[in-house]
């Protein structure tokens, strides 16, 4: 498998597609005026956004396969890898795409909070499926940044493309917490399955040999992505994955620690921090006491 192709440019994005560059920094195309373009792999440099209408063969994003269906938003960040198993075919895009450069926003209230939107770090399996209605709110914004691109440049354009752009993005947001709670009950099992898998990682003797477990590690476990995984739990349980690792960390604590055969740094040991002064200090951070009070006022 080859290098993936590099796409450093709006302009490069447009003129692969044999559509017009109205502005050097971003475009919104209706891709089915597009020409086709090569089944390959991408990294690009660029954010880019698809609305796809319908299914349009089996796209790779990361190391995952998804099989667009009606109705789909998939944000892609500068630096991921997505595209296609490479073979000499050609496809036609279809539906929409909005393709800005990290320049756009740079300096901009967008270009400081554009981390915040996590579901730029989802996996394509975590892609957002809109409603129809929500599709229509998705199009007036792609719209009205067409409208911008359509008239000369000015002093006001970068300013009201950017807002539009910001005002999409924080749409998108809504539009995934509604599907959080649509999905709920796959949440919940999501949920369980992080429980088990903390239950078991805490009986078995990895704390001592692996330490505590990642957020990444969970995620990986369940088969999603870390933000997409930090996002649901938070949703879920009002915590972050985090805390709520170190709250079934400080359960596990409490009980060894109410063990009166066991030392305080025999307990930090067996829960995998590597000097005991550290897990007195996290203890107390997240208790109010010391181990030793805790024991203390337990017995």
């Amino acid at each position: 498998m080859g290098n993936p192709l590099r796409i450093e440019s709006v302009a490069q994005i447009n003129n692969e597609r044999g559509q017009k560059t109205l502005h050097p920094l971003v475009s919104v195309l209706d891709q089915s005026l597009s020409k086709p373009v090569k089944e390959t792999r991408y990294i690009s440099d660029v954010y880019m956004i698809f609305l796809k209408d319908e299914k349009c063969g089996e796209m790779k994003y990361g190391r995952n396969h998804y099989d667009y269906e009606e109705g789909t938003l998939l944000f892609i960040a500068p630096g991921q890898v997505f595209g296609f198993e490479e073979s000499e075919n050609m496809i036609q895009p279809t539906g929409w795409g909005l393709f800005f450069h990290p320049d756009l926003i740079r300096g901009t209230h967008l270009g400081k909070c554009i981390n915040e939107y996590s579901f730029f770090s989802y996996d394509v399996n975590e892609a957002l499926h809109v409603s129809d209605a929500e599709r229509e709110i998705v199009l007036e914004c792609f719209n009205k940044i067409r409208y911008e691109l359509a008239h000369a440049i000015d002093k006001h354009s970068r300013t009201l493309i950017v807002s539009n752009i910001e005002m999409f993005l924080n749409y998108s947001v809504r539009f995934y917490d509604r599907q959080f709670l649509t999905r709920e009950h796959i949440h919940k099992d999501v949920l369980t399955g992080f429980e088990g898998l903390l239950n078991d990682y805490f009986q078995s003797e990895k704390l001592q040999t692996q330490g505590l477990p990642s957020v990444s590690y969970c995620a990986a476990q369940l088969n999603l992505s870390p933000k997409y995984f930090g996002d649901l739990v938070k949703k879920e349980t009002g915590k972050s994955a985090l805390e709520y690792i170190h709250l079934k960390l400080i359960d596990a604590a409490k009980e060894q620690i109410l063990d009166l055969s066991k030392s305080v740094s025999e307990v930090a040991y067996m829960l995998g921090f590597k000097y005991p002064s550290h897990f007195t200090r996290f203890f107390k951070q997240q208790v109010g006491y010391s181990p030793n009070e805790y024991r203390n006022s337990m017995n």
